[in-house]
């Protein structure tokens, strides 16, 4: 007698096959490629805060490590004034070696974080406050009298020189009473003012004996460009002062270097001593995030808390004075110009970004829906179904942008480590998201089948236009912030991510634009294919027609990535037109020979013979014109700052049409006669190009110019804004035959594309002049002398080529979506006699619609965003950061530029003809047997 069933028996457990492993398993290239598009997108939104991070640091570092020595530190000083008794051993106790180092360990205890000091450039000491005159037999004197010196008692001189001749000051400990003291003197004081070993040099104190200073030696300084030497220049290089009375004649200002322990003595050689404490700033170490913190310590030692306690351990005399509070202003000053304008390419590629991630998820909802729909239909509910696509999408997610921000953190090593986390945190959100979040959204109610969701056929829902207006609207405000205020505007309160994300939302409404313009030119064009014999061109322009309306998002993507691209190219364009054209102007070609007086004869030839110099335009210069005849001038302002430029009109003129600096045309300054037709008294006066300050000035009749032994009769041909042979200033310019005192040339302004600036230097030395010599290459270099703007640009470019790369694989997502598809068709189509090459023809000329317009669309975009947007953005802190380029008030704007504009587009299109062509080239090289059984959602 058996059991009842399910009495004493073992519950059955059904063999249920994990979800996550199996879809893994049955789509591996997909979960790799999502994979990869995690790894790469969490790798930039990790990376791109951190080099911000590191290109400001690097900025901080050189705005302090290339400043002069006597504003890149920190020094306290302790001034002792008179009355004071020099005869008290507490006062000059105060100034031993002991005492002063022990001072110096009080302030570096006392300096708070982050000021770190190199105590290798630091130096400590005594010197006097005012020049004492010295005298000794043979000493150099010039016609303000006898030399003065400075008396200095340094420690570290035998640490950061080299002796020449002789020997370092012995080490005796002296007094105020002591009536003799040995020193050394660097070899540029000795040899100005003719001093040698044993000199023996006799300081007046007043009622006391003088002090003798005997010159033990003659040193080397070791770096003297180290702040050591430099944060004084004179303890290594004497200098001239002159006397107050009329006329003012120079003498001589030397430094005499004692030993420590001979500081004492100096309390009765000046009533005013000072002992200091210099201390050169390390900033290798410092980081952009610890500015705040350094501009607080800075405060804090020159008048707060720290000099007050100073105060309480050295002196209530103490003093601290620094220039890195106003290092630090300007660098935060270039550094807030720079930053809305790299906001800018952040929000355009994290938009890029984003919605190519937001697009590889719905392409994966649309081409599972049959699945998906079928698991609502048998009972799933939407939570589990989101849950479980959501697992199986972070399994190879998570690991991807783990392992992309550790990349970035090792790449960049320098920057925060929140934002690189939270960065790659939120492609992870969104990467995880994008797939669960549409399919619950699309199967929120599970139902049958329905009829074919159309791109020229659909209709955007109420909701949708709802949102499109509300993006529309923010499109505007931001807009108009930026046209208003533009990128710099309120800058010291941080970016304005309203007006930074203006690109990008500009381009993602005009994107949604052409998304519901995009079913119009089909419809217009399949009229006229459909009434032709051939069934190619109509049949490829059905199929793009009855593409699904998901198939709008990888045109918004591609556009959104073009317009990014485009905008990024614009911009290192822009900065790189406004370095050239600054360059050009202030050399006013390749390169510049320029002296003073005249320049050698036939030095013109020889520099014609360097290497790569295609020619040569000599110029004449003379300063000062005299143009007291002129109308309101007047004898006090006759000479005021205008330059004769006596040229080669056909030279010049080609240079100037060259260059883009003032063209003219030849004929227009070419003198009637030679140079001996001024000298005639129906002389025709010489045409001249002037500025327009001078053209003022002259008016339209012939007027007289020059000195009265050489008057020049001239008249206004033309009026320029500026001139190759000039820079800045007002000029008039005449043809060199007419001037009679243009003998040799003072200038030679060199065309050349590779001039090679070392043959030309060595040129210019073999002729025997010390003409400068500039070069354009060099010039456009200095323009982008801080790290804030060469990472601001490689920023740019960066993103201009990850918004490139986002482009295609939004192309390749939405072509492979529709891969096997495609594939089916043409094998039932190849069934009814399609033959290999209308294959081929069918599926380019179906990708082609879609990515036309997506190209021709980027490159509208693109244009409309540069041209609207331009009045905003200033690129003048990026282009520039000489301060001369800056002071002249020109406004570096942005510009479309058509190499950004078109190249991208174009490769989107050959692009997607290639693989459109590959596949249908795979395709016809198989059999059709195993293609015909490809699911069709159509």
């Amino acid at each position: 007698m058996g059991r009842e069933p399910g009495i004493g028996a073992k519950p059955v457990v059904r063999a249920m096959a994990p979800w996550v492993r199996t879809r893994l398993r049955a789509a591996p290239g997909a979960a790799v490629a999502l994979l990869l598009l995690a790894l790469v997108s969490s790798f930039l939104a990790a990376s791109f805060p951190r080099a911000v991070d590191a290109y400001e640091g690097s900025g901080l570092r050189q705005a302090l490590g290339v400043a002069p020595a006597d504003q890149n530190g920190l020094q306290v000083s302790d001034v002792l004034t008179q009355p004071f008794d020099p005869a008290d051993p507490a006062v000059h106790a105060r100034l031993g070696p002991k005492e002063m180092a022990e001072r110096q360990r009080k302030i570096l205890a006392a300096l708070p974080q982050p000021l770190r000091v190199d105590l290798g450039q630091s130096s400590y000491g005594v010197f006097t406050g005012r020049p004492v005159e010295g005298s000794a037999p043979g000493l150099t004197r010039l016609d303000g009298g006898l030399p003065v010196f400075t008396l200095s008692a340094g420690a570290g001189v035998a640490e950061h020189s080299t002796v020449r001749s002789g020997r370092l000051p012995k080490a005796a400990v002296a007094t105020p009473g002591s009536t003799a003291v040995e020193a050394v003197v660097t070899a540029a004081t000795a040899k100005e003012l003719n001093i040698a070993v044993g000199t023996v040099v006799r300081v007046p104190r007043g009622d006391l004996d003088p002090l003798s200073v005997t010159v033990t030696g003659v040193v080397d300084p070791r770096g003297p460009e180290q702040p050591y030497w430099s944060v004084r220049p004179l303890l290594r290089t004497p200098t001239t002062l002159f006397t107050e009375g009329p006329p003012p004649e120079p003498y001589w200002h030397g430094a005499l270097l004692l030993a420590p322990e001979a500081a004492p003595a100096l309390l009765s050689v000046s009533p005013d001593v000072e002992a200091y404490w210099r201390f050169a700033l390390d900033p290798s170490g410092l980081r952009v995030t610890e500015l705040s913190a350094l501009k607080a310590a800075v405060s804090t030692v020159e008048s707060g808390p720290v000099l007050s306690e100073l105060r309480e351990a050295i002196s209530p005399e103490v003093e601290a004075d620094t220039e890195v509070d106003a290092l630090l202003a300007r660098y935060e000053e270039l550094r807030s110009a720079v930053a809305p304008v790299v906001a800018v390419a952040a929000f355009g590629v994290g938009g890029v970004v984003g919605v190519v991630l937001l697009m590889a998820g719905g392409l994966a909802a649309a081409r599972r829906h049959a699945e998906l729909a079928l698991v609502r239909s048998r009972g799933g509910s939407v939570p589990a179904m989101a849950g479980r696509l959501l697992a199986e999408v972070a399994v190879p997610v998570v690991p991807a942008a783990v392992a992309g921000c550790a990349l970035a953190v090792l790449l960049v090593p320098e920057g925060r480590l929140v934002p690189a986390v939270v960065g790659a945190a939120v492609v992870t959100l969104v990467a995880c998201a994008a797939l669960p979040l549409r399919a619950a959204l699309v199967h929120r109610k599970p139902g049958s089948h329905g009829g074919r969701d159309d791109l020229v056929g659909a209709r955007p829902s109420r909701r949708r236009t709802v949102a499109e207006l509300t993006l529309l609207a923010l499109t505007v405000a931001a807009v108009v912030a930026l046209r208003r205020r533009g990128t710099d505007d309120g800058a010291a309160q941080g970016v304005d991510h309203l007006v930074s994300a203006a690109p990008l939302l500009l381009g993602t409404v005009a994107a949604l634009v052409l998304v519901r313009l995009q079913p119009l030119p089909l419809r217009i064009a399949a009229r006229p294919l459909a009434r032709r014999r051939g069934a190619v061109g109509f049949l490829a322009l059905a199929r793009a027609g009855r593409a699904p309306a998901t198939s709008a998002l990888p045109l918004v993507a591609l556009l959104l990535a073009l317009t990014t691209t485009a905008f990024g190219g614009s911009v290192l364009a822009g900065v790189d037109g406004a370095r050239e054209r600054a360059a050009v102007r202030s050399v006013g070609a390749d390169a510049r020979v320029e002296a003073a007086t005249e320049l050698p004869a036939g030095l013109a030839e020889s520099v014609r013979k360097v290497p790569g110099v295609r020619g040569v335009v000599a110029v004449y210069r003379e300063l000062d014109l005299d143009l007291r005849y002129a109308k309101g001038s007047s004898e006090a302002g006759a000479a005021g700052g205008v330059t004769l430029l006596a040229v080669d009109p056909d030279a010049y003129a080609r240079l100037a049409r060259s260059t883009g600096v003032g063209a003219f045309d030849a004929d227009a300054l070419r003198a009637k006669g030679g140079k001996d037709a001024q000298d005639t008294a129906d002389a025709a006066p010489l045409p001249a190009i002037v500025s327009p300050g001078v053209a003022e000035r002259l008016g339209e009749d012939p007027v007289v110019v020059g000195q009265p032994s050489a008057p020049l009769q001239i008249v206004v041909a033309s009026v320029r804004a500026e001139t190759p042979a000039l820079p800045v200033g007002d000029f008039v310019v005449v043809d060199a035959a007419g001037v009679p005192a243009a003998k040799q040339p003072t200038t030679l302004l060199v065309t050349g594309g590779s001039v090679e600036g070392d043959a030309l230097r060595a040129t210019v030395r073999a002729a025997g002049t010390d003409a400068r010599v500039a070069l354009r290459s060099e010039e456009y270099a200095a323009f982008a002398d801080s790290p804030l703007q060469t990472g601001a640009e490689r920023v740019y470019a960066v993103a201009a080529v990850a918004a490139a790369g986002y482009a295609v694989l939004a192309l390749l997502l939405s072509l492979l979506r529709a891969a096997p598809e495609r594939t089916a068709l043409l094998a039932r189509l190849r069934t009814m006699g399609l033959t290999r090459r209308q294959s081929r023809r069918l599926l380019v000329l179906e990708s082609l619609p879609g990515t036309l317009l997506a190209g021709v669309g980027g490159v509208l975009v693109g244009w409309a965003v540069v041209l609207v947007l331009s009045p905003g953005i200033d690129l003048t802190r990026l282009a520039h950061a000489s301060g001369d380029v800056l002071s002249s008030g020109v406004r570096v704007e942005l510009a479309a530029d058509p190499a950004s504009l078109l190249l991208p587009g174009l490769g989107v299109v050959l692009v997607a003809a290639g693989v459109a062509a590959a596949q249908a080239w795979a395709v016809t090289r198989r059999t059709t047997t195993t293609e015909l059984r490809v699911g069709d959602t159509r």
